[in-house]
């Protein structure tokens, strides 16, 4: 090899070396946001998973949380600006500062994930909601199920550390079974 072909290889090598650690830190950036995100109140959380749809199928997961009330399924909505939305709305609409556009109405998914999720763990509390992050405004009103950050933490803060123990102690065997039904998204093969 002459000295530019070596020159070349080893700022390639380099070059890939940056290039993953960059994808490293921006995998654990990311997963750390999502654990700050619900730091206050879910003692664990699945994300991305498939579990069993109760009806014979499977069924995507975005977020589960386990807390202080029981399990928490969340469908996030990353959408900024005006939302005109109902609960029998079959579309709901976006006006944002450079564009508008419309969206299917989360809610019935979001009730079949929940569905799913009780069908796994019959004997624990399963609520659901559509979390839209604070740019949302919702001022014609908020539809069923929608919330926001505040109004997550404020209803699902974890309580003191004796009362949060004996709950999750009475919520972890179903945790741990939902845990053992679900698999990874990045690992899920379809049939």
């Amino acid at each position: 090899m002459d000295l530019i072909s070596t020159w070349w290889f080893w700022a390639l090598i380099g070059a890939l070396v940056v290039l993953l650690a960059v994808v490293v830190w921006w995998r654990q950036r990311r997963g750390g946001q999502v654990g700050k995100r619900f730091r206050g109140i879910a003692v664990d959380t699945l994300v991305d998973v498939i579990v069993p749809s109760g009806m014979g199928g499977e069924i995507h997961l975005d977020h589960v949380l386990l807390t202080g009330k029981g399990l928490v399924v969340l469908d996030i909505k990353d959408v900024s600006g005006i939302i005109f939305a109902s609960d029998r709305m079959d579309d709901w609409t976006v006006i944002g500062r450079d564009r508008r556009f419309t969206f299917a109405n989360p809610q019935p998914s979001l009730y079949d994930r929940v569905a799913a999720v009780r069908s796994v763990v019959p004997d624990v509390p399963v609520a659901g909601h559509v979390l839209f992050n604070e740019q949302a405004d919702f001022s014609k009103g908020t539809p069923r199920e929608v919330i926001q950050p505040q109004e997550l933490l404020a209803l699902y803060r974890l309580p003191p550390k004796d009362e949060l123990r004996t709950l999750v102690d009475a919520f972890r065997p179903h945790w741990e079974r939902l845990r053992e039904e679900s698999v990874p998204l990045r690992d899920h093969a379809p049939d």
